[in-house]
């Protein structure tokens, strides 16, 4: 309800993609097959706290350590803070 509700207050459109076409929303199923691929089906958990150790350690390789080719060769953080300062200085 809170996602519904932030949407209205922000007028952003909230569009589900339909029953087997994972094409509509490509990003994320990349995203979502390297979690599983690279982390999930290698990876058996014992505890909740040792799942969130894991998950928050591969984010951060994620995020941190590796080149995306949609974001020219940068790393997601690198080009955040590099669109970031683009914006300041145009």
């Amino acid at each position: 309800m809170a996602v519904l509700k932030w949407l209205q207050e922000t007028g952003i459109d909230w569009y589900y993609t339909d029953p087997c076409k994972p094409q509509q929303n490509a990003f994320i199923e990349n995203f979502d097959g390297k979690l599983r691929d690279e982390c999930l089906n290698e990876t058996l958990f014992s505890s909740l706290a040792e799942t969130r150790d894991t998950l928050n350690a591969w984010q951060e390789d994620y995020y941190t350590h590796r080149p995306h080719a949609a974001l020219g060769i940068l790393m997601p953080r690198e080009f955040g803070k590099k669109t970031m300062m683009d914006k300041l200085v145009a």
